[in-house]
């Protein structure tokens, strides 16, 4: 197992680097966030949060180093986030993580956002491989088999909205501010799931891929025959919306780790920060005998602690990248849909 890795992460708008040991003891976790930057827009913006981590990159860095005890001398690689993601965001982490890489005269590690998520379960839980990992976010919804610490292979994802987007575009709607997410999981807590009903979009079992814009679409239109609701329905709305999100991935999480034959199945993600689906995937995997892995809410969100364990693991497979190394947008491999599940086709090239 290598010695010191050094992690960096800025795929969206958290700038993040983290020092990782004996491949997932985790010595310093640093993340400077953006979000009171990027709420009076409703969203991120790109081009303000790729400028934001030019700012903040190099001092996170140096917490990260002086939190863990550690000085440059002592990293043996650059664990870097380079897709997908934001791409004017990921070139910031890319190019310094280069730099570095290039000046210690150490291995340079890419890592995938996505598996990254759910490697970060591997910091708190021992989990039995192989099992059924659901990495769902703001941008990504997506189902996986893991056979391995750096093994995957993809089921399904969603056809359109992430269940994050979902959230994030009800909140607007329903005039409660950015993170969505983080608002509506607070108001739901006082409010009935029965009280309003909400579609569970793909129910079918003839798929694992998801989508949710038709539950967004549902919500506006209810909010037409339903306008300027009072607070109590306003926390009813919430919780009947966040119950048909959370049923709908843990359903489809249950329906692949029956169809696999896993006995773990693992969340991750910056949703799985959410209390109810925790709860329910508690409940519901627990009568099926399935271990359910959900890591801290800190290791949910976007983080370099999970970039610098994949990364360790990565680089003791002997797997390293070379200076050439880009930044993609969107998911690299195309995927052909078939009956149940995903069969994998030919990678297509990055954008």
């Amino acid at each position: 197992m290598p010695g010191i890795i050094l992690g960096i992460e800025s795929s969206c708008d958290e700038t993040s680097a983290a020092v990782i040991t004996d491949g997932r003891r985790v010595l310093s976790n640093i993340v400077a966030s953006q979000a009171d930057i990027h709420k009076e827009y409703g969203g991120v913006v790109p081009e303000i949060a790729s400028r934001k981590h030019v700012e903040l990159i190099l001092a996170v860095i140096e917490k990260a180093l002086t939190e863990a005890g550690a000085g440059k001398s002592d990293i043996t690689g650059v664990a870097v986030t380079n897709g997908p993601g934001l791409i004017g965001a990921l070139m910031v982490g890319l190019s310094t993580a280069k730099a570095l890489a290039y000046g210690l005269g150490v291995p340079l590690i890419g890592v995938n956002h996505l598996e990254a998520h759910l490697a970060a379960v591997h910091i708190e839980h021992d989990v039995e491989f192989p099992f059924v990992g659901l990495v769902v976010s703001g941008g990504h919804t997506s189902l996986y088999h893991v056979t391995d610490y750096t093994r995957l292979t993809i089921l399904g994802k969603t056809r359109d909205d992430a269940a994050g987007e979902a959230f994030d575009k009800a909140a607007k709607l329903l005039g409660l501010g950015y993170p969505g997410g983080i608002q509506i999981d607070r108001l739901a807590k006082e409010g009935d799931p029965e009280a309003v009903k909400f579609p569970r979009p793909f129910k079918s079992s003839s798929t694992f891929d998801f989508s949710f814009s038709g539950l967004k679409t549902s919500l506006v239109y209810y909010l037409r025959e339903h306008p300027s609701p009072d607070d109590r329905e306003l926390r009813d709305i919430c919780a009947g919306y966040q119950e048909a999100i959370a049923e709908t991935l843990v359903e489809k999480a249950l329906l692949a780790a029956r169809a696999r034959g896993v006995k773990s199945a693992v969340m991750a993600g910056g949703v799985a920060c959410n209390s109810r689906l925790r709860a329910l995937a508690s409940e519901r995997f627990g009568e099926e005998g399935i271990g359910v892995y959900i890591p801290s809410p800190v290791y949910c969100t976007d983080n370099a602690a999970m970039v610098g364990v994949l990364g360790s693991y990565t680089f003791r497979e002997g797997r390293t990248s070379d200076l050439s190394l880009g930044p993609f947008s969107t998911s690299r491999t195309k995927y052909v849909r078939g009956k149940g599940k995903l069969a994998k086709a030919p990678a297509a090239q990055s954008s």
